[in-house]
């Protein structure tokens, strides 16, 4: 079902900001996660992270490591290892794909962000290159001028009414 804007219904659960401060990154690719049930009720009350992250290749499937979910408050016996390593689904063909990029050109496979869809869980994920210092630097310099761009706009707009 699509919302009206074009959109389909996605309800965010966890971004990785850090992401986008340490890498350049590209191609990116949508893919279901592998959840026991007490994982997919913590993931619905909102309680995931993924700071310090990454998707590892092994044996031809991709699976997530580092994300924290944490354990279900009524799951008792059925909870599992919050940082266990869980499979990723994607078809053959994406995963060749991701694994020749990260071999070849240096890349590595980040999640970017983890949401809801339809009731699915899904996780973004994405090519990354490796920032230098001075790249950060940078992003920090654009950020603050579009910050003070902003600023003085909302100032602005007060001052002619």
């Amino acid at each position: 079902m699509q919302k009206k804007d074009g959109q389909s219904h996605k309800k965010i659960i966890a971004t990785n900001h850090r992401a986008h401060f340490d890498y350049f990154l590209s191609d990116y690719t949508e893919c279901g996660l592998v959840l026991t049930g007490t994982e997919i009720k913590s993931l619905r009350a909102g309680h995931c992270s993924l700071t310090g992250a990454y998707v590892d290749i092994r044996n031809g499937e991709c699976f997530v490591v580092g994300m924290n979910i944490s354990p279900y408050k009524e799951g008792n016996i059925f909870n599992v290892d919050p940082m266990r390593d869980r499979k990723l689904l994607l078809h053959k063909d994406q995963i060749l794909k991701l694994a020749k990029n990260k071999d070849q050109n240096g890349y590595t496979i980040v999640p970017v962000e983890c949401y809801l869809s339809r009731g699915r869980a899904k996780l973004e994920i994405a090519l990354g290159k490796g920032k230098k210092a001075y790249d950060k630097r940078q992003s920090i310099k654009e950020k603050d001028i579009k910050r003070r761009i902003e600023k003085a706009s909302k100032n602005f707009s007060y001052d002619n009414r």
